[in-house]
């Protein structure tokens, strides 16, 4: 027999990892995704699968960049990669590259994954919110020094309540690690500059990409986490980001924010200068109403004879300690009334008791009697028994001539010969 080259195991799965890699260097696929797992190392294993196939697959740590949603269990994706072999086990994989939602965009499906999840914990309800101080002297804003928004804010400020103590914060607010510099910015705050009545934190409009710093779990977890009062401010009225749910109070725009934070200090002074012109008038009010409670007091029959107030109470107590030394005596009597009653009550009822288990103990005796072999035995019936071992003969071909077997009757027993089966 002509011997051939034989590879081994090794070399046919090199071999077939070649050829996958060169026939299949870029494909997109679509699926559903099922049981994902992220491990320590941050590379995500899960099977990709339709209707009538799955494959495995791999989304490596740092492929494609880090994804903004998470991969959950029956997600529809559309995925970018290579196909490729885990020669180890000789298992056919997908590596992916780039993964994006068949429903949604990537980040809409990170924003209501991220939104649910705090939601979840608790982080937006209303009970955890601060109250935002009526009157704050000194005010921190966390926002780029770019742009309108900042100089929104302090015009607004200054023109609304001259005077107040303004503390800014700089901030990049997009980009990467933007996230990051405002969560710190709340945090500093917090530890440097604790006397901040309120904090503003946000930025101006822009497309979700550029928002989306606002978006991010730290940020989140930063304002929740702030014991000094929060309005967020970010983009325009129509946009909403995490921060915004996060916050203490949410307002549309930064000069909206700027407005909410304080009152314009001219109504302030006007509503002041009600106020004190009306005060001469509330206080003679007050005091012509306490002049008549007054006069009403004076002409009451009980401030004019004081004893009248301890005359029913003295009565009163009278009456108490009548009904404590008789409460022994009536107790006693309905305690010995309701016995008797019961008695009364009881004495039919375990009659009627008694007379049913009876009727019942002789119909369970009739059925016993009636199943009994002694019944039988009464009829003219018998049993033999082996002797001396005792067995029940239930055939003659159990018995020779010559055995001895006992033979029970209705009233009694006797020992007999076998003369011929």
């Amino acid at each position: 027999m002509e011997e051939t080259a034989a590879l081994t195991v090794s070399q046919l799965t090199s071999l077939i990892h070649g050829r996958l890699e060169q026939s299949f260097p870029d494909v997109w696929v679509q699926g559903e995704v099922s049981d994902p797992r992220t491990f320590p190392s941050g590379h995500t294993y899960f099977t990709l699968k339709d209707e009538q196939s799955q494959i495995s697959a791999v989304l490596f740590k740092g492929d494609g960049g880090p994804l903004k949603f998470k991969l959950e269990h029956g997600l529809q994706i559309l995925a970018r990669g290579r196909v490729s072999m885990y020669r180890p086990r000789g298992q056919l994989q997908f590596v992916a590259s780039l993964i994006q939602p068949m429903a949604a965009g990537a980040l809409e499906l990170a924003f209501q994954q991220l939104k649910a999840k705090l939601e979840k914990e608790g982080l937006f309800a209303p009970e955890r919110k601060k109250p935002i101080p009526a009157f704050p002297e000194c005010i921190g804003i966390v926002t780029s020094l770019q742009g309108a928004a900042i100089r929104d804010m302090l015009s607004i400020l200054r023109r609304r309540f001259d005077g107040l103590s303004i503390r800014v914060y700089p901030v990049p607010v997009q980009g990467e690690g933007a996230a990051e510099k405002i969560a710190e910015a709340i945090e500093d705050f917090n530890r440097l500059a604790p006397d901040t009545d309120v904090l503003l934190v946000g930025r101006g409009g822009g497309s979700l990409e550029d928002l989306w710093a606002f978006n991010e779990e730290v940020v989140a977890r930063a304002i929740a986490g702030s014991r000094i009062p929060i309005i967020s401010c970010v983009g325009h009225e129509t946009d909403y980001t995490i921060a915004d749910f996060a916050a203490d109070l949410r307002a549309p725009t930064p000069s909206a924010a700027a407005e909410l934070v304080v009152r314009n200090k001219a109504d302030v002074l006007a509503h002041l200068g009600e106020l004190r012109e009306r005060l001469p008038q509330a206080l003679l009010g007050l005091v012509g109403r306490a002049q008549e409670t007054l006069r009403h007091l004076l002409q009451s029959p009980t401030l004019r004879e004081p004893r009248r107030l301890f005359e029913d109470r003295a009565r009163r107590l009278d009456e108490l300690q009548a009904r404590l030394l008789n409460a022994p005596t009536r107790v006693f009597e309905d305690r010995k009334r309701r016995a008797e009653e019961a008695a009364r009550r009881l004495a039919p009822a375990a009659g009627a008791v008694l007379l049913h288990a009876e009727k019942d103990m002789r119909l369970q005796l009739e059925k016993l009697n009636a199943l009994s072999p002694l019944a039988c035995l009464s009829r003219g019936y018998a049993i033999a028994f082996s002797h001396p071992e005792g067995r029940v003969l239930k055939s003659a071909a159990a018995v020779k001539p010559g055995d001895r077997v006992r033979v029970r009757l209705h009233d009694g027993e006797f020992f007999g010969k076998v003369e011929k089966p």
